[in-house]
């Protein structure tokens, strides 16, 4: 699981300029997030991507509204 997660921040933090504080805090959500999965790395880091990336476009949408 730690491959995954990294291979999770690095492609996310190339698509998203995250400072210093908001990339710890996205490592901490990921990593609970993929506590208690496992299975192939690949499969866990297209998880890990879906995550974050929803995650993210939902704050974007709110606040626009």
């Amino acid at each position: 699981m730690v491959q995954a997660v990294e291979r999770v921040m690095r492609a996310y933090g190339m698509m998203v300029n995250l400072s210093p504080d908001e990339e710890l805090e996205t490592r901490v959500r990921l990593e609970q997030f993929m506590a208690g999965r496992s299975g192939d790395e690949n499969i866990l880091a297209v998880e890990g991507l879906r995550f974050l990336r929803g995650s993210r476009l939902v704050r974007k949408r709110n606040r626009k509204l």
